[in-house]
């Protein structure tokens, strides 16, 4: 494997004064409509409001930071790490997001303290904005994915889900670049079987594997804010082509629907990019065998709450 477990372990004593232990949600049977029991590690509730946290502490506690400081390109989660943790080590931000990034996560990243700076109608085009500005002015570049730090980084949320809830057969982990499914393989490598959930509307990963390696695909739908990367990153289709078992694809409705579920009934606000994995499972995707111990990860929790919550609803409240 091109990263070990053993740098996982190391990142962890690194990252953790700075970051969230997450809990986990023991499901019964019955619960969000699923016949059988599973759990929920909600890292949704990580600072800045995703895993991503993980990777940008890691990135900024493992390498060298010039005077100018930081940037990244990001959809919104990636971009609101990066500027929460250059904010709590102190260190400039700069962070480039695309059009589609929602108000409410541009706002996160302004609120961290960040400059951001709105480029392009995709992340790839703000990736490459991100990436003159680096040129530019010698800025430590985190990628959101495909960078051995922010994968090693994520890793660290298997470390501490297995130490939370021993023996799972199987976990799905919804894939944007890749970055979080690659270091949670990594951990879990041989000992669990590793499912990634994509939307139909980008299925970076998905079409890398049947390609045979990293191939431009159409980015759209709820979730393209989050998990709308155009290609999965080279080093993240070197580990999951070994370490991921499968990919399941799942329409945008089902993310809706998973996403509603979560909030009406267990409070639980996830945006659509966090309710993913879940969708593979409440849309019937997936069936789990008799006594298969699942695990489904809720990633991100930046959501827009209005789509949680109908407007007669909400005006009677």
């Amino acid at each position: 494997m091109p990263i070990t477990a053993a740098a996982i372990e190391t990142a962890y004593d690194r990252i953790t004064p700075h970051i969230r232990v997450t809990p986990l949600l023991q499901l019964r049977r019955g619960d969000f409509g699923l016949p059988f029991a599973a759990s929920l590690k909600l890292e949704s509730l990580q600072h800045s409001g995703s895993f991503k946290a993980r990777g940008a502490f890691n990135a900024l506690l493992s390498q060298e930071v010039p005077l100018v400081g930081v940037t990244a390109a990001s959809g919104g989660n990636h971009g609101a790490a990066v500027a929460y943790a250059a904010r709590a080590l102190g260190i400039p931000a700069r962070i480039f997001v695309p059009e589609i990034s929602t108000p409410a996560k541009i706002a996160r990243i302004r609120a961290y303290g960040a400059d951001v700076s709105v480029v392009g109608k995709t992340y790839a085009e703000a990736r490459r904005a991100c990436e003159a500005w680096r040129d530019e002015t010698g800025a430590l570049d985190i990628h959101a994915y495909d960078a051995e730090p922010t994968i090693v980084g994520q890793g660290t949320l298997a470390l501490e889900w297995e130490g939370q809830a021993r023996g799972l057969d199987t976990l799905f982990i919804a894939v944007g670049g890749g970055g979080l499914i690659s270091g949670i393989a990594t951990w879990f490598a041989g000992k669990t079987r590793i499912i990634g959930v994509e939307p139909v509307s980008c299925p970076s990963l998905s079409a890398a594997l049947s390609a045979g390696g990293p191939i431009d695909v159409e980015v759209g739908g709820v979730a393209a804010d989050s998990l709308g990367a155009r290609r999965c990153g080279e080093l993240v289709y070197d580990i999951c082509r070994m370490a991921v078992d499968d990919v399941i694809l799942v329409e945008d409705e089902e993310i809706r629907d998973a996403q509603r579920r979560l909030w009406r009934e267990a409070q639980i606000v996830a945006e659509p990019g966090g309710a993913a994995a879940l969708a593979a499972l409440t849309g019937g995707r997936y069936t789990p065998q008799r006594g298969e111990r699942v695990g489904i990860l809720v990633c991100g929790g930046n959501a827009d709450l209005t789509a949680l919550v109908p407007p007669r609803l909400a005006t009677l409240a």
